[in-house]
């Protein structure tokens, strides 16, 4: 038998369904950080931290600190160039013309500010932090990851370093031969499936909006069978995602039988983020992200996107309650709804605010009629899921 650092073999959700969870963040998302008038200049992470606090949701030995990546691990994917200039352009505040463009560092998409290296650094971190737990049989929820877009030699969509594909690496590291990686943000996942296109290890799966930035996934090119791309149309619902997600992701996965999955949980898929069109509940994201993460026995749950700070928030203190198999309350204690009242937004309209998202967690579900093109991107996934049966790879066997 092949053997790996932790044994992998026996991929099945029984396996799964006995994983440990653990929870990884850090006190540096406290600071204020992406400058003025950038979408990302919200509470998140710590936001959850905090629900996750009052609702007594973080038991002993259950958070983990991140540690900060060196740049010796930041460049077991970004360039050496690259990693000093945006150390450099950090710490001093300033980035010359060429080097802006070139590394797209110092512009109104990926501002700097003051403590960016450190808490971009952070975010690699407890990537890398939350897939070594994961080889022990671990679900290990790490919010602040999710940053996807980023490329080897440059910033790209808010994202200076692209941390779940060193999460992918550690479990390569550790002797791991089949990988999935499901991205449920409302952008394609780019800068991880173009990161793994060639090695037969790792199959990237991308649930986004079309047409959406960064106009990519079209679903036609699936890097030789390695990429699975399904881009849906605006108003996106519950019923249609539980559709792609039983009828292809499902039976995609149970045939690769992967020893880890790792999952980027982008809350702008939710119906009120502001930049994107998709209409789905956080009831639906936790059943799904649940799903998948029961289908190996080693599981990493990221962040993502997501541009609301109260439906970023509940989604993903919600789904931390699903991971470690927490009761959802139905109202929530006062301490909780005065932190969710304490949260701010310039893109969020008054009018535009919901009750719900400052008394509840669990928005209610937003089920609906399965339209035509949904139905015919299943059926396309699953003609390309036939042809490709005999050709997936093979991991180890005995």
């Amino acid at each position: 038998m092949v053997r790996t650092a932790v044994d992998m073999s026996a991929s099945r959700p029984a396996a799964a369904a006995r994983l440990v969870p653990a929870f990884v963040g850090h006190e540096i998302y406290r600071r204020a950080a992406y400058g003025s008038h950038h979408p990302l200049a919200i509470s998140r992470v710590e936001t959850v931290m905090d629900l996750c606090q009052a609702l007594g949701w973080l038991a002993d030995g259950e958070f983990h600190v991140s540690p900060r990546a060196s740049e010796a691990e930041l460049a077991w994917f970004h360039t050496a160039d690259y990693i000093r200039t945006l150390r450099q352009a950090a710490e001093s505040g300033k980035i010359d013309v060429a080097a802006r463009a070139r590394y797209r560092i110092g512009t109104m998409e990926n501002p700097l500010f003051p403590g960016l290296f450190e808490r971009a650094a952070t975010s690699v971190g407890g990537s890398i932090r939350a897939a070594e737990l994961a080889l022990g049989r671990r679900i290990v929820f790490h919010p602040a990851g999710g940053t996807h877009h980023g490329r080897p030699d440059r910033a790209s969509g808010f994202c200076y370093f692209n941390d779940p594909v060193f999460a992918i690496l550690v479990l390569l590291k550790g002797g791991l031969e089949r990988v999935i990686y499901v991205d449920l943000d409302a952008h394609h996942g780019d800068g991880v499936e173009d990161a793994f296109a060639a090695d037969q290890r790792v199959f990237t799966i991308s649930i986004h909006e079309r047409g959406r930035w960064p106009h990519t996934g079209d679903g036609w090119d699936d890097r030789n069978g390695s990429a699975w791309n399904l881009p849906v149309p605006r108003g996106f619902n519950d019923s249609e995602l539980r559709l792609l997600v039983e009828d292809v992701v499902v039976p995609l996965a149970e045939r690769i039988a992967p020893q880890a999955i790792v999952l980027t949980c982008g809350a702008d898929a939710l119906a009120g983020d502001p930049l994107s069109a998709m209409a789905l509940s956080n009831v639906a994201l936790w059943s799904t992200a649940e799903r998948l993460a029961h289908l190996a026995p080693a599981a990493v749950v990221l962040g993502g996107g997501g541009y609301n700070p109260w439906t970023v928030a509940r989604y993903w203190t919600g789904l931390w309650a699903r991971l470690s198999g927490r009761p959802i309350p139905a109202t929530l204690p006062i301490l909780a709804r005065h932190i969710l009242a304490g949260l701010r937004c310039d893109l969020i309209e008054e009018e535009d605010m919901c009750e719900h998202w400052l008394t509840t967690l669990a928005d209610a579900p937003n089920e609906g009629p399965v339209r035509e093109e949904i139905r015919h991107l299943r059926d396309r996934a699953l003609g390309k899921l036939e042809q490709s049966i005999p050709n997936l790879r093979e991991g180890p066997t005995a």
